[in-house]
């Protein structure tokens, strides 16, 4: 049977603001309350260097779209986004707190070193991220916890570049692949969900797992991508999708998180062949009902 792990990221939908990140911590933690097949398995956080990251130019431009902006530049905006190291073990502990595992994505060389001295169970790579060879290798050869890498905005060429790259250390059994769009939110005809049998095809016997990162609305697709074959299924989480910000528009609510958790571990108890011609539960009715039964010796 497919155990799915499901990845709840809150990112950046904490608005800056750690009591918010910690309630949400919190609403995530009681969903295995609710129902015993509806549990998160991991929480996920965002860790940027700013200045590192943005050009001095992209740093002091205006935000892009100045709604959802939380500074007068980019730049302000991001950093008042930004949780430090120290803040991100308080995360941790929270979420052990709530029996959930913590992680966070890295997108530049300073926030991996950051990161990986807090010792969690795995570490992202952002789509936007995953050509940066520079953190790939610091990961690779100095993080021994699971990575997780997303395919989004890469070419196939590029794909293979980033499968070697771990293969040459003999890490890529740490690795963790997700098809992904890139986009927000991403329409339906743009999700592709066969991706995943082509990634499962090409480096299913390679990889640790395949995944799924979606950036779509609702929670049917996730199931799709389940009978396809991915495994890991991660999706931005928020508290209110009209909320001020980028991504609070692609999340789900905590109704709809709880929801997804539940279908994928209900489908995936359903993803299986019978282990036998007549089942149990089908052979009072089979007595019952059944007009006609073949005879067995011819």
């Amino acid at each position: 049977m497919v155990k799915p792990i499901v990845i709840a990221e809150i990112g950046c939908n904490h608005k800056g603001d750690m009591n918010i990140a910690h309630q949400m911590i919190k609403i995530l933690g009681t969903f295995k309350l609710l129902d015993e097949n509806s549990y998160i398995d991991v929480v996920k956080f965002q860790k940027r260097t700013n200045k590192e990251l943005l050009t001095k130019e992209e740093y002091n431009a205006p935000h892009p779209n100045p709604a959802n902006s939380y500074g007068a530049t980019y730049g302000e905006h991001r950093e008042f986004l930004e949780f430090n190291l120290e803040q991100n073990k308080q995360l941790k502990q929270w979420c052990e707190e709530e029996g959930l595992t913590y992680s966070t994505s890295t997108w530049d060389l300073t926030a991996a070193k950051e990161i990986v001295s807090i010792n969690p169970k795995l570490i992202k790579v952002p789509s936007a991220c995953n050509l940066d060879f520079a953190m790939l290798e610091y990961l690779r050869d100095n993080f021994f916890g699971e990575i997780h890498l997303s395919l989004g905005m890469t070419t196939h060429a590029e794909e293979r570049k980033i499968i070697d790259f771990f293969r040459e250390k003999d890490r890529a059994k740490d690795l963790v692949i997700y098809a992904c769009t890139s986009g927000y939110p991403v329409p339906f005809e743009d999700i592709c969900l066969k991706e995943i049998t082509r990634l499962k095809d090409s480096y299913g016997e390679i990889v640790k797992g395949i995944g799924f990162s979606g950036h779509h609305l609702g929670i049917a697709a996730d199931v799709a991508a389940l009978a396809l074959g991915a495994t890991y299924f991660e999706r931005h989480f928020t508290l209110n999708r009209t909320w001020k910000g980028t991504d609070h528009a692609a999340s789900l609510e905590p109704q709809g998180m709880q929801k997804l958790a539940r279908d994928l571990r209900n489908v995936a108890l359903a993803l299986t062949e019978k282990p036998e011609e007549i089942l149990d539960i089908e052979k009072v009715q089979r007595k019952k009902l059944k007009r006609k039964v073949c005879d067995e010796q011819n």
